[in-house]
């Protein structure tokens, strides 16, 4: 009886002992890389943002420069507005010209602000979608990293109570390397 409680025993000391040896730094070390995710996300976040930042700025470039220019030439090709316009100009009187400017300004003024919004609209969506994955793909790698620090954290918490065990019995995990058993 005696000697299969040795077997027996032996049999689960080097059990114990074949399981993989977790150092205790490794849950931290996992963890850090769990905040080492995140701060990467914000960052990649801020840089999507930047960039889309930078599209807006050129289409307001692009309006600014080349749409409305454009369209002002397009406005007083009108017959009835260049006739107006030439008449204000040349009677050089200051309250039709500001009444002309009123009237027509934020009809003017709207028309920009839809060519920008025309423009600006498919950007934010693109940036939007783009937010979305990035913001996935990290979520899913918090996931995967929160299993892993999970993981370890268990195995070193075996390994502890192996090693503790071991203890118990007079055995090292030195002298289950060597071969030296009891």
């Amino acid at each position: 009886m005696m000697k299969i409680i040795n077997v027996v025993s032996l049999a689960g000391i080097l059990a114990l002992a074949g399981c993989a040896s977790i150092p205790p730094e490794a849950p931290e070390l996992s963890a850090e890389l769990g905040k080492r995710i995140s701060a990467i996300e914000d960052s990649n976040i801020t840089l999507l943002k930047r960039f889309f930042d930078q599209k807006r700025r050129g289409v307001d470039r692009f309006i600014e420069n080349e749409w409305v220019p454009e369209f002002a030439n397009q406005f007083f090709s009108n017959d009835s507005i260049s006739r107006a316009w030439d008449t204000i100009v040349r009677e050089n009187d200051k309250k039709q010209r500001l009444l002309f400017v009123v009237k027509t300004g934020p009809k003017l003024q709207e028309k920009i602000n839809e060519k920008r919004l025309e423009l600006i609209q498919p950007l934010d969506q693109l940036e939007r979608r783009i937010e979305t994955k990035i913001r996935d793909e990290y979520t899913q790698a918090r996931a995967m990293n929160s299993s892993i620090t999970s993981f370890l954290l268990s195995a070193s918490k075996v390994a502890e109570n192996r090693n503790r065990y071991l203890e118990m019995v007079g055995v090292s995990d030195g002298s289950i390397d060597n071969g030296r058993f009891i």
